[in-house]
């Protein structure tokens, strides 16, 4: 239900940083059409540097730049209004490009003056306008998510058939030990499929690395302990293989496809399901990747994402702990 109701690749209330330079009553009449739209969602700033502020933490997909001599040169016949659309998500960034182009045709189309608005358009983060630059870190998350909760959730559920694991709990072994000598082997596979993903990402697909490769690195890291932590919950609780696959595919493979983000922008669903998305662990990583891959080292978004994990992390061990014991 959550996937039949949240697929949606329609985008509406798109987030719009409008920056007023001349805020005559001519450039407001000719942005009249942001308001009252469902298409849109406008917050207007004064200035490039509040907007650029905006669009870095994310709280708007595109820059709509009003220049301070936009209503003398709409009467002189030939108006430009700048925009800035944020490239992470090409698809969302090229159909906002769409809806803002049409709007301005209609008006010009129903102007009483004479004078045309043209857009000059520009693509921040994605440059080329490219689906596989955005694809790429979602295809990373999406494998260290299948080798971190698939296969630690299966290992486990196995030791738990075979009465292997209550062995273990009477020799001088800590539990501790027994769970990082169930992750470790499968730490180690993930890390070597998220390697191979980030040579293919830049040498066969030249995806940009603006960011830090150590923060790439570090919450990678952190999100497959996250991974591997689910995994180890499902095993405890479940203590069957069979039920641990079904589990594992129900709540990460699919989660993670459908509800990250990573197909479609989580602010064109119904709010629910986008609430649902925003506690997903998957979440957070996809956006945390996206940005130090496409935009650079944002650091409101690398402290906040990165305490999630580590949250998350906690969690997991807690849960995990309580269960075997």
């Amino acid at each position: 239900m959550l996937i039949g109701y949240g697929f949606s690749l329609d985008i509406k209330n798109v987030p719009i940083a409008v920056v007023l330079e001349d805020n005559s009553p001519t450039a407001r009449q000719t942005l009249n059409f942001l308001n009252g739209s469902e298409y849109y969602s406008p917050r207007y700033v004064t200035s490039m540097h509040d907007a650029e502020i905006l669009i870095n933490r994310r709280e708007v997909d595109a820059i709509l730049r009003v220049p301070p001599n936009f209503s003398a040169t709409l009467m002189q016949g030939d108006a430009k209004l700048q925009l800035i659309l944020y490239g992470g998500i090409s698809a969302t960034a090229s159909t906002i490009q769409g809806y803002l182009e049409g709007s301005i045709r209609q008006i010009n189309l129903l102007s009483a003056t004479n004078g045309n608005v043209t857009i000059e358009s520009r693509m921040w983060f994605n440059d080329i306008n490219s689906s596989t630059w955005y694809l790429v870190p979602g295809l990373m998350m999406i494998i260290l998510t299948i080798v971190g909760v698939f296969l630690t959730a299966l290992v486990m559920a196995r030791e738990w058939e075979r009465g292997t694991l209550e062995s273990m709990f009477v020799t001088p072994v800590h539990l501790l030990e027994i769970l990082l000598s169930k992750m470790i082997p499968y730490f180690c596979v993930a890390m070597v499929g998220f390697f191979l993903c980030l040579a293919a990402s830049r040498f066969l697909y030249a995806v940009p690395m603006k960011g830090s490769f150590w923060l790439i690195l570090l919450a990678s890291i952190l999100y497959l302990f996250v991974a591997l932590g689910i995994g180890l919950v499902i095993s405890s609780v479940t203590k069957s293989q069979f039920l641990a696959a079904q589990m594992s595919l129900t709540v990460s493979f699919m989660p993670s496809l459908m509800l990250t983000g990573f197909l479609y922008d989580l602010r064109c669903v119904p709010e629910f399901v986008s609430q649902i998305g925003n506690l997903l662990p998957p979440t957070f990583y996809l956006e945390l990747l996206k940005s130090l891959f496409l935009s650079g080292n944002n650091w409101n978004l690398i402290i906040k994402d990165c305490a999630v994990l580590i949250f998350f992390i906690g969690l997991a061990l807690r849960i995990t702990r309580k269960s075997v014991e």
